[in-house]
Formats: C-alpha cells, structure tokens, sequence
C-alpha cells in the first residue's frame, strides 16, 4: 500500500512571511523617523548659547520702560532661543514626571498616533469588532481622542500651566538680561523672526555685529 503525500498548505506560510515583512519595514520606518529626531536634535542644541552667558549676574539690570524690557526681551530670544526652548523643554518634563497619570496618558496617546496612524502599513487596515476602519476614520477617532485628552482631562491644563510658567521664566530673564554685550552674525539676525528659525540652518561667515 503506497502512502499518499500530504497537501502543503502554502497559506499559514505566505501570512507569516507577509507579517513579519510588514513588521521589519514598521521598525525600520520607526528606526529612521528617530535617528532624524535625535539627530535634528542634536544639531539644534549645537547652536546653543554658553550657560554661564545666560546667568551672568553683571549683566542684569532693571529695565527703564516697558518698550525697553520688551526690546531686551526681543534681542535675548533672537540670541539665547536654544536656551529659551531649552528651558521650557525642561519645565514642562518636570510637571509630567511630578504628574506620572498625565504623564502615562500622554505617553499612550502618543504610541496611539504612532502605532494606528503614523507607522501603520497601508495594507493592514484597523479593524475594530469585525469592522475595517478608512484611514479617514482612524484619523478622525485620533483628533477626537486626542482634543478629549487635551481640553476635558489634567493634561491639557498641566501642558498649558508648564508652558505658561517656562515662558514666564524666559520673559523675565529677557527683560532683565541686558543684551549690550550680546553678538551674533549676520544670518542669524536675518533668520530670527520665526520660532524654529535656527533649525536646519548652517553656521554663518565670520562677519559679527552687535545686536544694538
């Protein structure tokens, strides 16, 4: 009696092999996304301002009118704005990492948008109680989820108050700081009237001129 071989199924296998190509160009994809974050990182802490310049007590004096605490107020973000940033960047970890639920919340949020949204391959679509969900729909979800989180729970309130309190540490040091000592060249004077203007820009020429 001749045994007869057994069908090979090729489907289990063809679906492993297709979820773990998906799941090896997911983490690529996150690999890139945070070798550029650090990276574009790093180079704008590179054209930060010495700390000790920031907290030099000769250089604080009290400001003549309020047009003059706002001009010094001008002139130090166009010169310290990596500081500046710097600074609020540390206020507002420090009332996450004291508020460790609002910290978690946020953290989920973000690997919601991250995992659903942002690195989730276009050939798998969500499916939710036996309903595939349109990016359009994912998206939506996420918006409400997160102006939900933001505006009816203590995180939007703990973000707001961290920021309001780093931009008032930054405001009075501005007014307080006086830039006649300060220096800076000619491309980043052109370059300082946006927020994130010192992002992807290069070092400039050797050319300095007062900020005065």
């Amino acid at each position: 009696m001749t045994s007869q071989p057994l069908p090979i199924s090729t489907t289990e296998t063809t679906t492993t092999s297709s979820s773990s190509t998906t799941t090896a160009l997911t983490l690529t994809s996150l690999r890139t996304f945070l070798t550029r974050l650090f990276s574009s990182l790093r180079t704008t802490l590179s054209h930060r301002r010495p700390w000790l310049e920031l907290v030099d007590r000769t250089a604080f004096s009290r400001p003549l009118s309020l047009s003059d605490a706002t001009t010094r107020v001008r002139k130090n973000y166009s010169y310290f704005k990596v500081n500046y940033l710097t600074i609020l960047a540390i206020v507002l970890a420090f009332s996450l990492l004291s508020h460790p639920f609002s910290l978690l919340t946020l953290l989920s949020l973000v690997a919601a948008w991250l995992g659903l949204y942002a690195f989730r391959p276009s050939d798998q679509p969500l499916v939710v109680l036996g309903r595939t969900m349109s990016n359009r729909e994912v998206l939506a979800i996420l918006v409400t989820v997160t102006v939900i989180v933001v505006f009816l729970t203590s995180v939007g309130s703990l973000i707001i108050t961290a920021v309001l309190v780093g931009v008032g540490i930054v405001c009075v040091h501005g007014a307080f700081r006086d830039p006649e000592d300060l220096f800076m060249d000619d491309q980043e004077i052109a370059g300082s009237t946006g927020l994130f203007s010192f992002i992807g820009g290069q070092s400039a020429g050797s050319n300095v001129i007062p900020l005065v």
